[in-house]
């Protein structure tokens, strides 16, 4: 892999050419005032769902001490549904 800096202003103008160096699989850092703001990375051949697919295992919520409204929302939307 290769890796490439450029300021923004170079990445605006020459954003066709820094996009074409990421599809060749170049990495580009893109900076700002000498501090690097963002990254321009080739993607990979595998596909990356947009949202996690894996469990994400059980969550322990904090009790709150608020009341169970569990059943007066179920009766409430009672109905309301298509």
């Amino acid at each position: 892999m290769y890796y490439m800096e450029t300021t923004a202003r170079e990445f605006n103008q020459r954003s066709s050419q820094i996009l074409a160096a990421a599809a060749r699989g170049e990495t580009v850092t893109v900076t700002k005032n000498g501090v690097a703001v963002a990254r321009v990375i080739p993607i990979a051949e595998e596909v990356v769902p947009a949202y996690p697919t894996d469990p994400m295992g059980d969550l322990d919520l904090p009790d709150l001490g608020l009341p169970d409204l569990d059943d007066e929302i179920e009766e409430t939307l009672k109905g309301m549904g298509t």
